[in-house]
């Protein structure tokens, strides 16, 4: 057993157009992807790029807001729900089209102590679960570190711990992103152990530089073992930036690649 390795298509391959990033991964010999926004394309264009290739996508975030004017979502916003409700629906789409089982909730700027986002985040989070779940898709939460992204609401693993209690770990899971958590927390190893049963999805990068998962702070074979040990079957998105092109930093993958990919030099 070793991880199923899922390549970031928002941030590996960018040599290429976002289309052509999904020949370009399974040229690599990846045979997942994840991505943050497929919303500049069809869902026919993007499905017709999933199938070609015999790719699974295992990730995909909902509709953000405005990224290009500063939104990071909208979950938490009380202004903008009916918003929110349009996105569930237009995100739907695209899963049906390309077969995702998860796509990612992101919660938006507002101060994290403000019981009028809390609130409304929470209900933000039961309404998308259950709009997903007759989909049979389950609905991620990610805490994101406020170094990378300052004012973000959700920025703490334990309130996303708690929500997911709240809400029932059957249809919200945790999105376990270990560049964030070593960032906010430390003691990654530990949090897995104890959180992997509520986790639906596990991303990696380098810390603190957010690149290939090869050295820097975390000791990345021994990570990579321990989500064996731990039994997790789920994906492992590479949700990094590439030190220089995406192909020369694959080093690191080309023991979990598929036989006869050209992961480049490493």
């Amino acid at each position: 057993m070793m991880p199923d390795f899922a390549a970031n298509l928002t941030m590996m391959f960018t040599e290429h157009e976002f289309l052509d990033r999904f020949d370009a991964a399974a040229e690599a010999g990846f045979d997942a992807v994840e991505f943050l926004f497929p919303y500049d394309h069809t869902p026919e264009a993007v499905a017709e790029r999933v199938l070609r290739n015999e790719l699974t996508v295992a990730l995909f975030n909902l509709p953000p807001g405005d990224w290009a004017a500063g939104d990071r979502g909208l979950a938490a916003l009380p202004s903008r729900q009916a918003e929110l409700r349009d996105s569930v629906a237009r995100a739907r789409d695209y899963a049906q089209a390309t077969g995702v089982g998860r796509l990612h909730l992101m919660a938006g700027l507002a101060p994290a102590s403000d019981p009028e986002a809390g609130s409304t985040y929470r209900n933000a989070v039961r309404y998308c679960a259950e709009q997903l779940a007759g989909d049979g898709i389950d609905l991620l939460l990610e805490p994101i570190n406020s170094r990378d992204m300052p004012g973000y609401f959700l920025n703490h693993f334990g309130m996303a711990e708690r929500i997911i209690a709240e809400t029932g770990p059957s249809r919200v899971k945790l999105q376990f992103d270990l560049y964030h958590h070593q960032i906010m927390h430390g003691d990654v190893t530990m949090a897995l152990r104890r959180l992997l049963p509520i986790t639906g999805h596990i991303q990696v990068a380098s810390v603190p530089s957010r690149h290939e998962p090869d050295n820097e702070e975390l000791n990345w074979p021994f990570l990579f073992g321990e989500l064996d040990r731990l039994g997790y079957g789920g994906f492992v998105g590479c949700e990094y930036r590439p030190r220089a092109a995406t192909r020369d930093g694959l080093g690191w993958f080309r023991p979990y690649a598929a036989p006869g990919a050209t992961t480049g030099r490493g």
